[in-house]
């Protein structure tokens, strides 16, 4: 039996510890660590309420006080459906009345009253105030479901990055007075925000070297350095040690980049079209490419770091390949599924090569799944994130804002994206070199090569599926072999039809 079930079973015995949220919230003493207990209480008890009124996608999602333990790994909170006990390692430091159902005051002074426990014996959490401490709260609660939200203390925050410029992998930093690489900002849908990093979050090594061995010239190569691949980051969080893989790309500079290659006529050519985040900004810049270069001989579409959760530019920027075909689904509730379609005509036919990795998510998947299932390019690269959800932005009575993640993306055939992703035709993992490539097409060519749709079965256990297909971490330049192999897709027409009939 685990020690915390003992001390519970002791707490509910011996009296001293026993006590209600209120008895510690008296009207005189509003003060408590710092923190204003009353107006803290009253905000966290319009979060759970405010989540408790929410549809996510037709699963059964419970928010309970429990999932508060997350704040830090020597915490342990269990209830008895009467009380609830918090347990620090060894010691038992509260005990208090279970909120009952629906009592959403109760539940955000008992929120309170845990918090106020953790953050004496946790020096970073106590060092949190308003905006920063309802922000942790949340994600510890969130945890629970699979970290589908967050709070953003003003919708202020909610801004394009459009026409500005971004790290490349997503986040500023710099020493403290302690000599630690602290994260002092993350750039909303950049692949570190994708990976969970947060403001305070503490950067100890980077491809395996300690950061204290690192100059601050080397952290900033990494920040910002133009060449492709990964960056394998050891960081330390407010929930313990974590591993991050972030994927490095250019600076972006725009919701989409456009570059045209012409043949030695000046005709033709080929079209890569680069898009960073699904949206009417890169609608936009992809309809005036394609009004422009339309006839080219190909098109590589990609896909590699696109983000999205606007279903109607997502629609716009699939329609101008495939015209009026069913592009997603958006389910809210076990029963409604809403079908997302184009309104206009495609206004291409040339063949397209979509590149995909597991930085494609949202939005930017169920677009990879139409471009599969419309039979309209060939997909390479790796596995998509599997995390195609919108968010819904929930208004709380203190003017802040809850983003929920909490309507699911399906394919336009109805098969889900979110927790399974889009597998691509042609896995660039199992090429990482130019003589692989060579190798791969000739077989492909000759009819010897036994290759796997991975979304045509959509029983089989998606883990062992991208077990066959990894993320890239080795090889030659990643954007090299890509466009090695969407070119050499895109100029050989009868592999390319191979491909697209399997």
């Amino acid at each position: 039996m685990k020690i915390y079930k003992v001390f519970l079973a002791l707490g509910l015995i011996f009296s001293p510890l026993v006590c209600s949220a209120t008895e510690l919230f008296h009207d005189d003493v509003k003060i408590q660590d710092g923190i204003d207990v009353h107006a803290t209480s009253a905000v966290f008890a319009d979060i759970y309420e405010k989540l408790d009124s929410v549809n996510w996608a037709g699963k059964n999602i419970d928010v309970v006080i429990e999932s508060l333990e997350k704040l830090n790994p020597k915490a342990h909170i269990a209830s008895t459906g009467e009380r609830v006990v918090l347990v620090w390692g060894d010691e038992l430091i509260a005990n208090y009345p279970y909120p009952t159902s629906k009592d959403w005051n109760a539940y955000g002074e008992v929120t309170t009253a845990l918090v106020l426990k953790m953050r004496e014996k946790d020096e970073n959490l106590r060092s949190l105030q308003n905006a920063a401490l309802y922000e942790v709260v949340v994600n510890a609660l969130l945890t629970g479901i699979e970290q589908n939200g967050s709070y953003i203390y003003s919708r202020d925050v909610i801004k394009d990055n459009d026409s500005k410029i971004l790290t490349s992998i997503g986040f500023d930093g710099g020493r403290d007075e302690r000599g630690n690489f602290r994260v002092t900002g993350v750039f909303k849908d950049s692949p570190a925000d994708v990976a969970g990093m947060r403001e305070g979050d503490i950067v100890s090594e980077v491809n395996g070297m300690r950061v204290s061995n690192m100059s601050d010239a080397d952290m900033s190569a990494v920040l910002s350095g133009y060449n492709s691949g990964t960056a394998k980051l050891k960081i330390l969080t407010p929930f313990g040690n974590r591993n991050v893989t972030l994927r490095r790309a250019t600076v972006v500079l725009a919701d989409a980049d456009i570059i045209h290659r012409s043949n030695e006529k000046g005709e033709g050519g080929f079209l890569e079209i680069i898009v960073h985040k699904i949206s009417n900004s890169a609608v936009d810049i992809v309809n005036e490419a394609l009004a422009k270069y339309g006839n080219a001989d190909g098109i590589i579409l990609d896909l590699r770091t696109s983000s999205g959760e606007d279903e109607k530019a997502a629609a716009k920027l699939a329609g101008l390949f495939m015209g009026q075909k069913p592009v997603m689904r958006i389910a809210e509730t076990a029963v409604d599924e809403l079908e997302v379609v184009p309104g206009g005509d495609a206004i291409t036919e040339s063949p397209v090569v979509v590149l995909i990795s597991d930085t494609t998510r949202g939005t930017a998947e169920a677009i990879a799944g139409a471009f599969y299932e419309n039979k309209r390019g060939v997909l390479v690269g790796t596995p998509t994130a599997g995390r195609a959800r919108i968010a819904s932005f929930i208004d709380l009575n203190n003017g802040a804002v809850l983003e929920l993640l909490n309507k699911s993306v399906k394919t336009g055939e109805g098969n889900a994206l979110d927790g399974r992703g889009i597998f691509p035709i042609v896995c660039l993992s199992n090429i990482r070199n130019s003589a692989q490539a060579e190798a791969f097409f000739l077989n492909v060519g000759n009819g010897n090569f036994n290759l796997r749709d991975y979304n045509k079965n959509q029983t089989v256990d998606v883990k062992s599926l991208r077990k066959a297909c990894p993320n890239i971490t080795s090889g030659e330049d990643e954007d090299a072999m890509s466009s090695l192999v969407a070119l050499k897709l895109l100029t050989d027409k009868r592999i390319y039809s191979e491909l697209m009939d399997l």
